[in-house]
């Protein structure tokens, strides 16, 4: 392959965080790599994807409110299974105005922050801090959690939203091998793969189909680069077929 072709698949790219012990150099100079301009992801169509109904049904056959309310989160958010356990109880700004809390955002929404403190060792991947948005939907089981957390009188003591209720340490933060045995006693259930990760995916591929602007759902997943975007976007035999029907009806205009 000549060299001129091979130049134009890598790029120079600025690094924004150097690894622990990195040396980028007296004057940063170091901080610059090669980066792949290009890259690639082939994905099976709805491998990932859950559709609506099935969303639903996996809300209406969890058995908690706790639970109910974590797969409405991630599938209203489209939040990383590592955000949600990590949220603390301030972050819920649930009101119609949070100004009493100092948040100057209008609307419910839910802050995430990545802390590296969190008991259940739960990490937000982006460094930055964002803001997502939820519905009233999500606010109602979230008081309909909050009904069945009180009446474990431990849980008042910790300051993170979900926490283990049913299983000692009862109060303490909700960990994740607790939160796959959850999620794989709902496959069961429902008779499908149920994973975190997948409500991520399907409010992604929602969004995009739906026609949000791409950059407004990189926002949405805290997504740093939008090559990450393309892993979410599948085209649905449905997609397919109204776009052919929609060119051949265009054939037939005068």
């Amino acid at each position: 392959m000549p060299a001129t072709t091979t130049a134009l698949l890598w790029e120079p790219k600025l690094l924004r965080f150097t690894p622990p012990g990195y040396d980028s150099g007296e004057f940063g100079q170091r901080r610059e790599a090669q980066a792949a301009s290009f890259r690639f992801r082939i994905a099976e169509p709805g491998y990932e994807d859950l559709s609506d109904e099935q969303i639903r049904h996996m809300i209406a056959t969890a058995p908690r409110a706790r639970d109910r309310f974590l797969i409405a989160l991630l599938a209203c958010t489209g939040l990383r299974i590592g955000e949600a356990l990590g949220l603390h109880r301030g972050d819920m700004h649930l009101l119609a105005s949070s100004r009493a809390a100092g948040c100057g955002i209008e609307g419910p929404h839910v802050h995430v922050r990545r802390r590296t403190d969190n008991p259940n060792r739960a990490l937000a991947k982006s460094r930055f801090s964002r803001m997502l948005p939820v519905t009233a939907d999500l606010v109602a089981l979230y008081t309909d959690y909050q009904f069945e957390r009180d009446r474990v009188a431990q849980a008042a003591e910790s300051q993170m939203v979900f926490v283990n209720l049913f299983r000692p340490p009862r109060g303490g933060a909700m960990s994740y091998p607790n939160t796959k045995e959850m999620f794989d006693r709902l496959a069961r259930t429902a008779g499908h793969a149920c994973r975190p990760h997948m409500l991520r995916h399907s409010a992604a591929t929602r969004w995009l189909r739906d026609g949000v602007d791409r950059d407004v759902v990189q926002r949405l997943l805290g997504h740093a680069s939008p090559l990450s975007m393309e892993n979410y976007r599948h085209v649905g035999d449905a997609e397919a077929r109204a776009a052919v029907e929609h060119v051949d009806s265009l054939k037939e205009r005068p």
